[in-house]
Formats: structure tokens, C-alpha cells, sequence
């Protein structure tokens, strides 16, 4: 579920699935990793920014995440390198 507000987006992640980034984060912290963050938050908006970048830049390495999850579309459009976040004016 999602909620648009001032601040951006709401999201409201399954139990589950927040139980498991929690655990993610834990180790990450306590095992050391290339990226250290501070919370699930932070952890999940270094995830959905690496996402985005993917989705704007073809030749990154965060294209290779939308790539797996089968999130490229088949447009040629997607399939530019864009500056900047969202659709761009015409």
C-alpha cells in the first residue's frame, strides 16, 4: 500500500518482509558491508534510489537489479540515459 504525501511516498511493507530487512540491516552491521546504514529506512530508500537510477541511466550497474526483476520496459524510451528523476518534458 501507498500513500502519496508532502514528504513523497507512505509505504507500508508486509511484517514479513520488514522482519527480513531488519535482519538484513543487523548483519550488514554486525558482519560489516561496502554500505553502512543506519536503519531499515535508510536501507529502503538506498533500495528504491538504486532502483531509480536504474530506471534513468541503461548503462549502470543499478540496471542490471531492474534487468533480473524483469523491470525494463520493452520501449525504446527506457533505454535512454536520462539527467534527471521522473518523465522529461518534450
Amino acid at each position: 500500500m501507498t500513500k502519496a504525501t508532502n514528504k513523497g511516498l507512505q509505504i507500508t511493507v508486509d511484517p514479513e518482509i520488514a522482519r527480513e530487512l531488519a535482519y538484513m540491516l543487523k548483519l550488514q552491521q554486525t558482519c560489516g558491508a561496502a554500505v553502512q546504514l543506519e536503519n531499515v529506512e535508510g536501507l529502503i530508500h538506498y533500495i528504491l534510489a538504486s532502483i531509480a537510477d536504474g530506471s534513468r541511466r541503461p548503462g549502470s550497474w543499478e540496471r542490471g537489479i531492474l534487468v533480473q526483476l524483469g523491470l525494463v520496459a520493452n520501449g525504446d524510451e527506457h533505454q535512454v540515459y536520462r539527467a534527471h528523476y521522473g518523465e522529461q518534458a518534450h
